[in-house]
C-alpha cells in the first residue's frame, strides 16, 4: 500500500540524515520511527479527507431514497382502497434502483484502494451488503470466499456478520454459521447482538435443533433484554416450536430474505368510504 511505502521512505531518509550527522543509535531509531509513524498518520488524513466527498455523496443519495419509499408507505397507510401488492411492487423496485446506484457509486472509492488495504477491504463490504439486497447472491458468495487475515469484507457491523452466517445456512454450511457466530458474538455486546443471536436461534430452529435454539436464547434475553427472544424461549422451553418467530426484531430481521415481511396495513376511516363523518 502506497501510505507505508512514503512511511517507510520517509523513515529511512530521516535514518539516513541521522546517520550521516552522526546521531546517536538511540535518537536515531526514536527519530525515524516518529517519522514514519507521522507520515503514516498525515498520509491516511489526507486520503480520509479526500474519500469523504465520495463517501458521503454515497450516504446522502441512500438516505435520500430511505426518505422518498418512507413517504410512500405513509402516504399509502393514510389512504383508503390502495393496492397492497402495488405498493411492495413499486417499493422492491425503489430498493433495486437505490441499492444498483450505491453499488456504482463505489467505484467511486476504487481510485483509493492503493492507498490503504482499509480503504479496499470497506468497498468489499460495501458491495457485499448491495449485492446481498439485490439477491445477487452468486457475487455475495464470490466476496464471502475472499474473506481471511486482513482480506475481504470487513466485519465489523451485526449486518454484515448475520448476512454471512444466512449465506452459510442456505449453502447447507451449518458448522460454517457456528464458527461466524460464535467468533462475532462477543464483540457485539448488548443490543448490538440482537440481529445475531435471532438469526442463530432461527437456523437452530430450521435444522431441528431446538434444545440448542433454546440455549442461545437463554444468553439472547440476558444480553439483551428483547422481548422476542424472552416470548421465544418460552415457547421452545413448552414445546411450541411452530410458535417461534422473530418477527418482532423488524426490518432487519427481514433484509436478509430468510422470510417474507407481513404485508403492510392500512389505516381504516370510520364511517362512510366517501365521507369520512359518515353522512
Amino acid at each position: 500500500m502506497l501510505s507505508l511505502l512514503i512511511s517507510a521512505l520517509v523513515s529511512t531518509a530521516i535514518a539516513g540524515a541521522l546517520v550521516a550527522s552522526q546521531v546517536s543509535m538511540g535518537m536515531t531509531i526514536f527519530l525515524s520511527s516518529a517519522g514514519f509513524a507521522g507520515a503514516f498518520f498525515l498520509v491516511g488524513f489526507l486520503v480520509r479527507k479526500k474519500m469523504s466527498k465520495p463517501q458521503g455523496e454515497l450516504q446522502e443519495r441512500m438516505q435520500a431514497a430511505q426518505r422518498r419509499m418512507q413517504r410512500k408507505v405513509q402516504q399509502f397507510q393514510n389512504k383508503p382502497g390502495g393496492n397492497v401488492k402495488q405498493l411492495q411492487r413499486q417499493l422492491e423496485m425503489d430498493q433495486k434502483v437505490m441499492f444498483k446506484e450505491g453499488l456504482e457509486l463505489t467505484k467511486g472509492l476504487e481510485p483509493f484502494r492503493k492507498w490503504s488495504l482499509l480503504t479496499g477491504r470497506q468497498i468489499a463490504t460495501m458491495r457485499l451488503q448491495f449485492h446481498y439486497q439485490l439477491k445477487e447472491f452468486d457475487q455475495v458468495d464470490e466476496i464471502l470466499a475472499t474473506c481471511g487475515f486482513l482480506r475481504g469484507p470487513l466485519m465489523m457491523e451485526p449486518m454484515a456478520v448475520a448476512m454471512r452466517m444466512a449465506r452459510c445456512y442456505k449453502n447447507d454450511d451449518l458448522a460454517g454459521a457456528k464458527k461466524v457466530f460464535k467468533r462475532r458474538i462477543f464483540w457485539f455486546r448488548g443490543a448490538r447482538g440482537t440481529l445475531l443471536y435471532g438469526l442463530m436461534s432461527w437456523i437452530y430452529v430450521k435444522v431441528g435443533e431446538p434444545d440448542e435454539a433454546r440455549r442461545v436464547l437463554l444468553k439472547a434475553k440476558e444480553a439483551t433484554g428483547v422481548d422476542t427472544f424472552v416470548r421465544n424461549w418460552e415457547h421452545l422451553s413448552n414445546d411450541r416450536v411452530k410458535s417461534f418467530s422473530n418477527v418482532g426484531l423488524g426490518d432487519e430481521w427481514y433484509s436478509l430474505y430468510l422470510e417474507t415481511p407481513p404485508a403492510p396495513k392500512q389505516q381504516r376511516m370510520r364511517g362512510n368510504g366517501r365521507n369520512p363523518r359518515g353522512f
